[in-house]
């Protein structure tokens, strides 16, 4: 295939790599402000955010809201943040600007002083106002196929893109903020799923710059570690000769006998969907993605059985391990894709699509015209107030409905020596 070396050459020189690990930057009750272009308002990596933070709970009761907004550049929101966002008073904010502010054509020296000067403009307002956590997020990338249907094209913007990724983490660094390497996480996984896949499989979407599922699972996740999330979703483990059980916190042993264990988890596993081969779906881009190592970890630890195979049971699905591979500990949120989360997980993640579909027109329609109607109308000025409060007051309850959908699941596990 042509596509490896040009995207592994293209890869290294631009200097992509791992970020180094974080520590948890979030805290109790923390409100996530998720800001960004028509990239954003497709409101996929925002729902997987906000998916991950009520499911998976790296600390309690995160709340999240979706700023998106078509069209946009790092420029035209700083210039109209503190009334469509600041007034939600975050306590955190992401930003992922760029795919406009490049102009779809090769940087230049005005361009990348404009994206400099209005990320900092954006990092110090943010702070200014208060906000305890700021993370300046990068571009992506565009698809190396799909982009202009050009594989050229799709190389310069890429360099383009890839600069203003450069620009991004200096004003992190300058301003000691956190940073969200976007470009790296979507283009490795490019590389590595075009490998799977073809070159066919796009992970920049059809347009080349709006992606699918697989692409938006993968700013998710370059935003969760930049939050420092450690993916420990909980551990289960079992002592096979005398079947005692401990677990870790959010999880609870309801009964444990004959082989058979029943637990109570109030963190879930993040789940994934879809066709195993589709761009759009979030299970075909984790071969080329490290998100269950990485973010999701739910283990199980099985000692003390002696040699041999054992089947393990997870709800209604089985699989097969060695015991040397069980007392090592298997990742059962990695092993088993449909699990009893799968279902509870689909019906909350359902709820927060309800919230996100709702603040896209009450910020770009309602709170955006405030100032305006306010202007034309000042004798109604109290009432406009008013009004706003409840627009907030409603997005608050739409939060609180999604929380709410989180439940507990109660699972069962069965470990059976095989003959």
């Amino acid at each position: 295939m042509i596509f490896r070396p040009l995207a592994v050459g293209l890869l290294l020189a631009l200097g992509c790599g791992p970020a180094a690990a974080a520590d948890l930057a979030l805290k109790p009750g923390d409100f996530v402000a998720v800001v960004g272009d028509s990239i954003t308002e497709q409101k996929q990596y925002s729902v997987f955010v906000e998916d991950y933070l009520l499911m998976c709970r790296p600390a309690e009761r995160v709340r999240v809201a979706q700023f998106g907004w078509s069209g946009e550049t790092a420029q035209g929101f700083a210039g109209r943040m503190e009334n469509d966002m600041l007034r939600f008073h975050p306590s955190v904010v992401t930003t992922c600007f760029g795919m406009n502010d490049g102009g779809y054509a090769p940087m230049t020296a005005d361009k990348a002083a404009r994206y400099q000067a209005a990320q900092t403009d954006i990092v110090r307002k943010c702070k200014a106002a208060g906000v305890r956590v700021i993370v300046v997020g990068s571009p992506g990338c565009v698809d190396a196929n799909t982009f202009r249907k050009s594989r050229i094209e799709a190389v310069m913007y890429n360099e383009t893109l890839a600069q203003e990724r450069d620009i991004a983490r200096d004003v992190a660094r300058q301003e000691g903020v956190l940073f969200a390497d976007v470009y790296a996480a979507m283009f490795d996984a490019m590389v590595k799923s075009k490998e799977e896949f073809g070159e066919a499989y796009h992970v920049g979407g059809g347009d080349g710059v709006h992606p699918d599922a697989n692409g938006q699972l993968c700013m998710a996740f370059a935003f969760l570690k930049a939050l420092g999330c450690s993916g420990e979703i909980g551990r289960i483990e079992v002592e096979l000769s005398d079947r005692k059980v401990r677990v870790s916190q959010g999880h609870r042993v309801l009964s444990s006998g004959g082989g058979t264990i029943e637990l109570e988890s109030s963190r879930y596993p993040f789940c994934f969907y879809g066709d195993g081969k589709s761009p759009n779906s979030t299970r075909s881009i984790l071969a080329a993605l490290p998100f269950n190592a990485e973010l999701n970890r739910f283990t199980l630890v099985a000692t003390g059985g002696g040699a041999g195979r054992y089947k393990v049971t997870w709800g209604d699905n089985s699989k097969e391990f060695a015991a040397s591979h069980l007392s090592a500990g298997i990742n059962l949120a990695a092993e088993f894709l449909d699990n009893p989360f799968s279902k509870p997980f689909q019906k909350a993640e359902s709820q927060i699509r309800v919230q996100q579909q709702y603040e896209t027109p009450l910020v770009k329609a309602f709170l955006h015209d405030f100032p305006e109607l306010q202007k034309a109308v000042p004798e109604e000025t109290d009432a406009l107030k008013r009004i706003g409060t409840r627009l907030l007051e409603k997005d608050q309850q739409l939060f609180d409905d999604a929380a709410a959908a989180v439940v507990p699941v109660k699972h069962t596990l069965k470990i059976e020596l095989l003959p």
